[in-house]
């Protein structure tokens, strides 16, 4: 047995942990949606708030040809290590009963993300910008609305599966 089926099961094992004290409320496939995909947001919001006020000390990021606002470069990095991880968890933990080819699946999840990305940018821009709201508060409510996004584009889109009958 190889180290990604071994993270796989003990990811598994401590779900199932946890999931008898809420199958009365929700199908276990959400519950494990929440999970890996609130496990992977916290770990977004904690490198989002390392990068913002450590790694770029609040500063506008100049690049030479192009400076991007603080806010903008902490979520574009933590982007980075976010979107591999999503990807993994959800493929091989959350939904896995999806009949639609991996090269499918990634190009989808790609295009979800994307737009995910899009949501991203306009309300960070918009509750920072505008509101005048901290980065820090402004990164979490985004994640939550973008999140009910991703779940149902996720589960309906990318990770379709066959309608049972």
């Amino acid at each position: 047995m190889g180290p990604a089926v071994r993270v796989r099961r003990g990811i598994l094992y401590v779900i199932d942990l946890f999931y008898p004290l809420f199958s009365r409320f929700i199908p276990r496939e959400t519950f494990v949606y929440l999970v890996c995909g609130g496990g992977n947001t916290l770990l977004d919001i904690f490198l989002y708030f390392i990068f913002y006020n450590f790694v770029l000390d609040k500063q506008v990021l100049d690049l030479g040809i192009i400076s991007i606002s603080p806010h903008i470069a902490a979520f574009m990095m933590s982007f980075c290590i976010t979107f591999p991880l999503g990807f993994l968890l959800a493929k091989y933990i959350t939904f896995t009963q999806s009949v639609l080819k991996g090269h499918v699946q990634l190009f989808r999840y790609g295009v979800t993300v994307a737009m995910c990305i899009v949501f991203n940018y306009v309300f960070l821009k918009l509750f920072v910008e505008i509101f005048h709201w901290y980065p820090t508060a402004s990164k979490t409510v985004t994640t939550v609305l973008v999140a009910i996004y991703s779940y149902f584009s996720q589960k309906h889109f990318t990770f379709k599966t066959v309608a049972k009958e």
